[in-house]
């Protein structure tokens, strides 16, 4: 079971994720919060797998959040869920902690699929905004390389990691096996200094 909260000031949005999760047999719906304060409070206790979260509450943004409570709850995995589409918004969640973006709007099926690859390790994203990070990273193609002391596949590694793609999609279009990505990204993290995925995207897009 993935245990699943949502935090959504609108109401009838909040129910329609609750329907869902609810006719899926392998999620539960361990909180439905409408404000950033009752998320601040009452989160850090639920500790759930995934977190649904919307941009902009009455009472806080969600990347504040995200930020505030990303050390409190290391094996969470935030997804943002919201009708901003700027890159400003995208990023600064990004820098947060959150590991996914979705526009509202996306069907179902697509927010189904988000909360299992947040959960098993991934970068949900909606399309539009995979093409926002896929242009960033095009960008830096006519910008002077800075490697961070990475190699050529670990940064090749780390883009893919970027545009959402998991350890065994990675392996794929490397041809190579899912330890060896493993490895590779461990070699990113020590020579970045970050921890995790989330932090060494952001990493790289501070120092490009």
């Amino acid at each position: 079971m993935i245990s699943v909260a949502i935090v959504e000031d609108e109401k009838f949005y909040n129910n329609t994720l609750k329907r869902l999760l609810d006719i899926h047999k392998e999620f539960v719906c361990i909180a439905q919060l409408y404000t950033g304060s009752d998320a601040l409070v009452q989160l850090p206790s639920l500790r759930p797998d995934v977190v649904l979260m919307d941009l902009h509450l009455q009472d806080h943004t969600g990347s504040a959040i995200i930020k505030q409570l990303k050390d409190q709850l290391p094996e969470t995995s935030f997804v943002v869920i919201t009708s901003f589409e700027d890159d400003e918004k995208v990023y600064e969640s990004f820098r947060a902690g959150a590991v996914g973006y979705l526009i509202k709007g996306e069907s179902m099926e697509n927010i189904v699929k988000a909360i299992h690859d947040a959960f098993n390790g991934g970068v949900p994203m909606s399309n539009a905004i995979a093409q926002k990070v896929v242009r960033f990273f095009r960008d830096q193609e006519t910008k002077p390389n800075k490697s961070m002391g990475l190699s050529k596949t670990e940064q090749q590694v780390l883009e893919l990691l970027a545009k959402g793609q998991q350890y065994k999609e990675i392996a794929y279009s490397k041809n190579v096996s899912v330890e060896t990505v493993k490895k590779h990204i461990s070699n990113i993290y020590r020579k970045l200094g970050v921890g995790n995925k989330v932090e060494a995207i952001n990493f790289l897009r501070q120092n490009s």
